[in-house]
């Protein structure tokens, strides 16, 4: 059975557990701790997104470090973020209406609010991977590839992105499906998709080297205020994080050591438990306090269990 990665403990009593697999590497690549299957596939989600930047750049794409971070981003529509996309579209010479990711609303509270307010509704600029089509349409625009299918496996942008993801994995993906935003989605390891946050951080220059200063140098732009990612990376200085939907969660240390996990349930609420945990495997600390509330006022909390 699965193992048991943090249970939720209210008022001294274990209400629910959570389980899932992780593994932290050290600076070389060896497995200093694990549970579970790490060398089982999953899909890494939106934690593929840096590997996916990599491809595009390997391909030609060239873009200023905030407009690469949103490249890169989970974003919460948050208007920064909006900018950054039609930056990247504007550059290019491509409209909003190529964006082939669904119309959604904002994730930010107050962004979603304001544009409602305003009248307004879900478009595909507001969902949170539009910054990843806007950089797969311009290196579409780049090599005069066809723009209306740009999200099929076999297009020669994603064969391009398919082949980096198997050099930064070590493997070609064992399977590859449709993520929420209609882009492909590249199974690999855990263990793999850690070693290759690690190979991110400790390149020496390169396509690897610029995204991760590009997401290091703007944490809010990869994700939103208040995230799990900016939190990391505000938390320990030169770590390189990118969470992704399911329970995934991926980042690394320059020189120290690198994580990956994933929930089996797809739950987010343990993310920070977990992490904070693996972290202490590398002689890390953070504080990954996460409470579990009862009348408003803290009762219990998460807590790991590995």
């Amino acid at each position: 059975m699965t193992p048991v990665l943090a249970h939720v403990v209210r008022s001294g009593f274990v209400e629910s557990a959570h389980r899932g697999a992780v593994v932290v590497l050290d600076a070389t690549g060896r497995v200093v701790a694990a549970a579970g299957d790490a060398d089982a596939p999953v899909f890494p989600r939106s934690s593929n997104k840096p590997l996916q930047a990599v491809g595009m750049l390997r391909a030609g794409l060239d873009l200023p470090p905030d407009d690469l971070a949103i490249a890169c981003a989970s974003h919460w529509g948050e208007p920064m973020h909006l900018d950054r996309v039609r930056s990247i579209l504007a550059r290019a010479g491509v409209g909003e209406s190529a964006l082939r990711c669904p119309p959604d609303l904002p994730l930010h509270d107050t962004a979603r609010a304001d544009l409602l307010r305003a009248g307004g509704t879900a478009t595909p600029i507001h969902m949170n991977c539009s910054g990843k089509h806007a950089a797969m349409l311009a290196t579409c625009a780049l090599h005069g590839w066809p723009a209306d299918d740009y999200r099929h496996p076999g297009h020669p942008l994603q064969r391009a992105i398919t082949a980096t993801f198997a050099d930064l994995t070590g493997a070609p993906p064992p399977a590859i499906g449709v993520d929420g935003c209609g882009a492909p989605v590249l199974a690999t390891s855990l263990t793999s998709l850690a070693r290759a946050f690690q190979h991110l951080v400790d390149a020496p220059d390169g396509p690897s080297r610029r995204v991760a200063d590009a997401m290091r140098a703007h944490p809010t732009l990869t994700s939103g205020t208040g995230t799990d990612d900016a939190w990391l990376m505000a938390a320990v200085p030169g770590l390189l994080s990118k969470g992704g939907a399911e329970g995934v969660w991926a980042f690394a240390v320059p020189g120290t050591g690198a994580v990956a996990f994933k929930i089996e349930d797809g739950a987010m609420r343990p993310r920070r438990v977990i992490a904070a945990a693996a972290l202490r495997r590398l002689g890390i600390e953070v504080d990954g306090t996460t409470v579990v509330l009862g009348g408003g006022h803290p009762v219990g909390e998460v807590v790991p269990a590995w």
